[in-house]
């Protein structure tokens, strides 16, 4: 029986300033390193700080990291559960800079509750968040949106999740696919093993150590519980940002005060002075909104 503190969250982090990720990036991708998708913005505390506070069911935090030196010095490994890339990734994988090679793999977390929501790190509760919230009736819910065409990567990523979870169910791809909120998503474990027993060839021939086209996304396990039945389509509480739009002034001030349960921060190419001053208005807003360190900080 499912009890309170019955759930538990991920994390997948990056830090894209640490010299040896850096390194080992340039040897493995042979591509120039995209700031935006890597750059660490020192935001991690406050979602840790945001988990604690707005998601008091929440009883372990993993955080997914690629090596030891990715894990913060701030942070309290007594408290915060670090899980390294070969923890959960057959080695054959390895190294990899992609977080759809990387989704693929959360179920193999050792001692991973059934429950449990996956967060990339632009993804931060602002206020009181309830577990009926994300699994009512013991059910993953999230919202889903119907989508005809992908040319974008990720919404072809989204597509190729879509379909190969109808495939794990003996089902035909549609006309369309669904693509699930972007936002922390809702899982369970069981189901997840399941989906991918099913599919662990294919899931595996699209594994790859940086993004394209054909890989899948941690949507085929939201796809998957819809498809089954055992998924909810219910949207979630959620304001999402892009820095490409949004001014950072704008964004702090949600952050200090929200009118929505949760916030997605997208980051975009901009200048270094643009970045720094954006950086600035957001720090010092989520200082505002969460003064207080968590459990997860030394």
């Amino acid at each position: 029986m499912l009890t309170s503190q019955d759930m538990d969250a991920i994390i997948t982090y990056v830090n894209g300033n640490d010299p040896l990720w850096r390194a080992e990036y340039e040897a493995a991708a042979k591509i120039p390193l995209l700031d935006k998708r890597f750059r660490d913005w020192g935001t991690l505390k406050y979602l840790l700080r945001g988990i604690e506070t707005c998601m008091p069911f929440v009883q372990n935090v993993y955080l997914i990291v690629s090596g030891q030196s990715q894990i913060p010095d701030w942070a309290d490994t007594s408290s915060l559960n670090p899980v390294l890339h070969k923890d959960i990734i057959p080695e054959g994988f390895l190294p990899t800079f992609n977080s759809c090679s990387i989704e693929m793999f959360m179920h193999r977390i050792p001692g991973l509750d059934e429950r449990f929501l996956y967060f990339n790190d632009d993804m931060y509760p602002l206020a009181p968040c309830h577990e009926e919230d994300f699994f009512p009736a013991g059910r993953p819910a999230i919202g889903f949106e119907k989508c005809f065409f992908a040319s974008a990567m990720y919404k072809r990523q989204s597509m190729n999740a879509d379909h190969l979870a109808r495939k794990a169910l003996g089902m035909k791809p549609g006309r369309f696919f669904y693509r699930p909120q972007h936002i922390c998503s809702p899982m369970l474990l069981s189901l997840s093993k399941e989906a991918f027993a099913k599919e662990e060839d294919e899931i595996s021939r699209r594994v790859t150590r940086t993004r394209d086209m054909e890989n899948v996304n941690q949507y085929f396990y939201l796809d998957y519980a819809l498809y089954k039945g055992d998924g909810l389509r219910r949207k979630l509480s959620c304001k999402h940002f892009s820095m490409a739009i949004a001014s950072p002034s704008k964004i702090a001030s949600y952050i200090v005060s929200p009118k929505r349960s949760l916030a997605c921060i997208n980051d975009v190419e901009m200048s270094d002075v643009k970045y720094e001053a954006a950086r600035k208005a957001i720090l010092e807003a989520f200082q505002s909104r969460f003064p207080k360190k968590s459990r997860f900080e030394k």
